[in-house]
């Protein structure tokens, strides 16, 4: 599988590499990376022929944007394809303040959440002059789901806002445009179906609900997507790290240790895939991209070293038999396409 296949967005005229940059790690979303090492990281996706790179101002709280700004910053502007996030600006915290919940890493100042039309074109500012660039081509609602609020009322709450506020934002910036694309970025299938029925999107961001560990966003979602001809980008393909490989306990899922009914499937996925000598990874970031709806795989990276994995992982070879396997054991969904 070639990572540097292009893909269109939507009805738009963005073209994506299959192969995507997700700006989480670097970030400091999962551990705490020096400047240079996370500049070294994105540089090496350039090299790898990637031309999509997704970050969010929650990433890091502001600081995803800084870093992925200052190597894009030096590259053309028409030779890459950028989104971001809206729902979440940032303010900086008081001397002394603390804030429950904050994730660690991250610079000094606090999400607040706004889904208004007024919050997305603050937000949109407010990314701009980190990144330090004029555009973004694709921007994102970020995180109206249950998985990320886990409060059905404040999700029925940001639902209404971004429909009847962040959507008329983002429309009118899409018209102008501004911006080429918009779409969602979620943690839940149904919510991406629920939006897709509720507006006019180009492209969905659904992160670690359509792997080779999971496939119920086949039930209606991504029916859907394909009908409405809208892209979808899959992030997390690795379950947040279960499905990369040599499956114990305390791997991730979710970003928390998986549940063992969790393990032991990722365990069968495994012993499949060493049964016809192929990585779990492999399997793993080239399953989603069988999919007709599916425009790329944006997996984050700590080190360039990770860039270079996930390269060979796609480019990787996979009999037919893997694949077959996989459905015989009823450890794939038999309806999910899968790759050639």
């Amino acid at each position: 599988m070639d990572p540097t296949t292009r893909r269109r967005i939507g009805r738009t005229k963005l073209e994506v590499t299959a192969f995507g940059f997700g700006a989480a790690p670097i970030g400091g979303f999962r551990a705490t990376i020096p400047e240079d090492q996370a500049s070294a990281t994105v540089w090496a996706a350039h090299k790898a022929g990637t031309n999509f790179y997704d970050t969010s101002p929650f990433y890091g709280y502001g600081r995803s944007e800084l870093r992925l700004g200052s190597v894009l910053r030096q590259l053309p502007r028409d030779s890459f394809v950028l989104s971001t996030k809206i729902g979440r600006w940032m303010r900086p915290m008081k001397p002394g303040e603390v804030i429950a919940n904050l994730r660690p890493n991250g610079l000094p100042f606090a999400p607040t959440f706004d889904y208004s039309y007024d919050g997305v074109m603050r937000s949109l500012e407010h990314s701009l002059l980190r990144l330090g660039l004029a555009r973004v081509d694709i921007l994102f609602i970020h995180d109206v789901d249950f998985w990320s609020l886990n409060d059905r009322d404040l999700l029925e709450k940001h639902f209404k806002q971004a429909m009847d506020g962040g959507y008329r934002a983002l429309d009118e910036l899409r018209r102008a445009g501004t911006i080429s694309a918009i779409g969602c970025g979620l943690n839940d299938a149904g919510m991406c179906a629920r939006f897709a029925r509720a507006g006019d999107f180009d492209c969905m961001l659904l992160a670690g609900r359509y792997t080779l560990l999971e496939q119920a966003a086949l039930d209606e979602f991504m029916p859907l997507a394909e009908k409405k001809d809208i892209s979808v980008v899959i992030g997390g393909p690795y379950n947040s790290g279960i499905l990369t490989g040599n499956v114990k306990p305390g791997a991730k899922y979710d970003y928390a240790d998986a549940p063992e009914a969790i393990l032991e499937r990722a365990r069968r996925l495994e012993a499949v895939c060493r049964r016809h000598d192929v990585p779990l990874a492999a399997a793993a970031i080239q399953f989603p991209l069988a999919h007709p709806a599916v425009a790329a795989v944006i997996p984050g990276a700590l080190n360039p070293q990770e860039i270079e994995q996930n390269v060979a992982h796609l480019r990787r070879a996979i009999p037919a038999a893997l694949w077959q396997e996989l459905r015989h054991e009823k450890l794939i969904d038999p309806a999910a396409p899968v790759p050639a």
